[in-house]
C-alpha cells in the first residue's frame, strides 16, 4: 500500500498545473491532501472524480482557507471530519479521520504559528495537544494510527537548512520541538527519519526567495505510525522533484 501527503497550496491552482495527470501517473493507493483552500462546492468533477479514485473534503468556515481533501481507490470504512473534541479544531477544516480497518488514517494540516509572540502559537500547541489526545484514546481502544500531513513544524537541526538563524522563527521553536519531542516520546515514529537518519532532505521552500532552486528549505511535512504499524513500513521518502507546490509529497509504502 502506498500512501502519500501533500501540501498542495491550492487544489483549484494545482488542478491547472496537470494535478490529476500526475495522481494517475503516481498512483498510489491514497492521497492526502493539505491546504486545499477550497470548499467542496467549488471543485468541478476534474477534481472530485479523478478515475480510479473516490475523494472526501473538509473546508473550513473561512473560504479560500485552510482545507484538507483525501483520495482513494477503496473506500473507507468511515470517514470523520474532525476530532470531536472541541469545535475550534474542527472549524478550520484541518483534519480528516479516515477508518482503514486495519489502521486509522489522519490528513492533518497543522496550524502554522505565524510568530512567536502570536494567539495563533498557542492556538497551534493546543491543536497538537488534542491530536496527542485523539490519537491516544483511539490507541486505548486497541487501534493503530498513522498520522500524516504538513506539521508546520522542523522537528531537529538536521530537518532544515539554516537552523541556527531560525531558532526564533514558527516552525522551529523550541517550545514547537519540545512538543515534537513529547509526541515521538508517546511512541510514534517518524517513518522517514527513521529509515534514512541522516539524510539531508526537505519538504518546502519559500518561494519568495527562490529557496528551493538552491535547497534552502525545511521538512516539515511527515508520516509518523504509531509502533505497532512499524513491522509493516517497508519505505519512506520525500519526492522534492514534483513540483506544483512550494511543498512536496512525501510517500509512506505499507505492506
Amino acid at each position: 500500500m502506498k500512501l502519500v501527503s501533500w501540501n498542495i497550496n491550492g487544489i483549484r491552482a494545482a488542478a491547472k498545473r496537470g494535478f490529476a495527470e500526475w495522481l494517475g501517473s503516481a498512483s498510489p493507493e491514497i492521497l492526502c491532501l493539505q491546504e486545499t483552500k477550497a470548499h467542496p462546492e467549488q471543485l468541478g468533477p476534474e477534481i472530485t472524480a479523478v478515475p480510479g479514485y473516490r475523494s472526501w473534503w473538509s473546508a473550513g468556515e473561512r473560504r479560500g482557507y485552510s482545507g484538507v481533501g483525501t483520495y482513494a481507490k477503496s473506500a473507507p470504512s468511515g470517514t470523520a471530519h474532525g476530532f470531536g473534541l472541541e469545535p475550534r479544531f474542527d472549524n478550520e477544516g484541518r483534519i480528516l479521520v479516515h477508518d482503514l480497518d486495519a489502521f486509522l488514517l489522519l490528513n492533518i494540516y497543522f496550524p502554522n504559528g505565524q510568530s512567536a509572540t502570536s494567539p495563533r502559537l498557542q492556538y497551534k500547541l493546543d491543536f497538537y495537544e488534542a491530536t496527542l489526545a485523539f490519537c491516544e484514546a483511539r490507541r486505548r481502544e486497541g487501534r493503530e494510527v498513522v498520522v500524516c500531513g504538513d506539521f508546520n513544524t522542523a522537528h531537529e537541526e538536521i530537518d532544515l537548512a539554516r537552523p541556527k538563524e531560525n531558532e526564533r522563527s514558527t516552525g522551529f521553536l523550541r517550545i514547537e520541538r519540545d512538543w515534537m519531542d513529547r509526541w515521538e516520546g508517546h511512541g510514534y515514529i517518524d517513518t522517514f527519519r527513521r529509515l534514512h537518519p541522516n539524510r539531508i532532505a526537505y519538504s518546502w521552500w519559500d518561494t519568495k526567495t527562490r529557496a528551493r532552486e538552491r535547497n534552502i528549505g525545511w521538512r516539515i511535512d511527515y508520516f509518523y505510525v504509531s509502533p505497532g504499524l512499524w513491522p509493516r513500513v517497508r519505505a519512506a521518502d520525500i519526492l522534492a522533484e514534483v513540483p506544483g507546490s512550494d511543498h512536496c509529497p512525501v510517500t509512506l509504502e505499507l505492506d
